[in-house]
């Protein structure tokens, strides 16, 4: 399959569920629901349906630019390269 959103499962059989689940290339699976989820619960899919997770914490990566400063707070002798 191309895409690989959400996928549902509909049965009472908890370990058929577990072993389904695993299989299956989707970024949600949602079993006996339609899609009801809290919106703190990451969102998004696999393939061509997307890369990434938004949605509670999981948006800051999605969302952020991160950045690596660093200052030298004493004085050490810096090596020249390339000399």
């Amino acid at each position: 399959m191309e895409y690989g959103l959400a996928s549902y499962i509909w049965t009472q059989d908890v370990s058929k569920v577990l072993r389904l689940a695993r299989g299956i290339e989707a970024g949600m699976v949602f079993v006996n629901t339609q899609n009801v989820r809290d919106l703190r619960q990451p969102f998004g899919g696999v393939k061509a349906s997307g890369t990434g997770r938004e949605g509670g914490e999981y948006s800051f990566e999605v969302f952020a630019e991160m950045k690596n400063v660093c200052i030298s707070m004493g004085d050490h002798p810096i090596p020249k390269w390339g000399v």
